[in-house]
């Protein structure tokens, strides 16, 4: 397999055994940069809205034999009318922009799809990490969430702690992500690729708190007095993490059967901290988060107080 990588080089990363191409795909010189090359699967991981989708299409029509579109499992119905998510579960999320906007992208490639036969192949990830801390505040590419844990800080869980979610490993993901790429049965068609590990909001803190070396001091607050607080966290808690979900891999297991998601998530966050605190660089604390919840908590304890 030739990986390239189309990278504006704004920063040093080296892949290895991967070729770079140096340029900026939202440029117009950018045609240009590419216009000698062809590819058997293209992969864009950074399309986020129609626009970005039309600029696709008029770059690498007849250019490629396949086209991997990278869309979101929050773009699935929202509140789900059933607990298990099928690729044919309805997308629908008045919530979140972000994945009303992915929704947009599908429906546009979709139509390119039955035109002009754009060979397309839309994926579906969900919450995916590797060297990021999957939780909903604090989190991510922070380092906040361990810092407040390991002080005895308080942390909010959202609504009880009891409703389900999967997280998915990226070396997990990427076993049935590339069993995809070059799959001839797999043009047309849309995918989600998850664990098949469910877990409460509770566990996966606690989870957080164990490979962190310490307890979790869990302040359990509803996901809509959250939101009220904080409406940039509107999407991804009404919109995304604060329902129940279930993924039934049937679809990509079948199209890809060597696909089995491994890794246990006790086991992967452990991985995942051993990687930040291998580096003192990466143990970003952000003063903004922490007043945030703090904000939030404080607003919460007011509220039950008055109650």
């Amino acid at each position: 397999m030739d990986l390239y990588l189309l990278n504006r080089g704004s920063r040093k990363v080296e892949i290895a055994k991967a070729k770079t191409i140096q340029g900026d795909v939202t440029q117009p010189d950018i045609a240009s940069v590419l216009k000698e090359h062809r590819w058997d699967v293209l992969v864009d991981w950074i399309a986020f809205t129609e626009d970005d989708i039309e600029r696709d299409i008029r770059l690498f029509r007849r250019k490629t034999k396949q086209y991997v579109f990278i869309s979101s499992a929050s773009i699935y119905q929202k509140p789900p009318s059933r607990p298990v998510i099928t690729e044919s579960t309805p997308l629908y999320n008045p919530f979140w922009e972000y994945s009303r906007n992915k929704i947009a992208c599908e429906e546009r490639l979709n139509r390119s799809y039955r035109d002009e036969d754009f060979p397309i192949t839309i994926v579906r990830p969900s919450l995916t990490y590797d060297t990021v801390i999957p939780v909903a505040i604090g989190g991510w590419t922070e380092y906040t969430i361990i810092d407040r844990m390991k002080r005895g800080k308080q942390i909010i869980v959202h609504g009880d702690g009891t409703s389900l979610w999967t997280v998915t490993h990226a070396e997990d993901f990427a076993k049935g992500f590339v069993g995809l790429l070059g799959h001839q049965q797999a043009i047309g068609q849309a995918f989600h690729i998850t664990s098949d590990e469910i877990l409460t909001w509770n566990q996966i803190y606690r989870a957080v708190a164990d490979a962190a070396g310490c307890e979790a001091s869990i302040v359990h607050i509803p996901s809509d007095f959250i939101a009220h607080c904080e409406p940039s966290l509107k999407g991804t808690l009404l919109g995304d993490k604060a329902v129940s979900v279930i993924f039934d891999n049937t679809k990509i297991k079948r199209f890809v059967p060597d696909f089995r998601a491994t890794i246990p998530f006790a086991q992967g966050i452990k991985r995942t901290l051993a990687w930040f605190e291998a580096d003192p660089g990466r143990q970003i604390v952000r003063k903004e988060t922490n007043e945030m919840m703090d904000r939030i908590l404080q607003s919460y304890g007011h509220s039950r107080s008055k109650s």
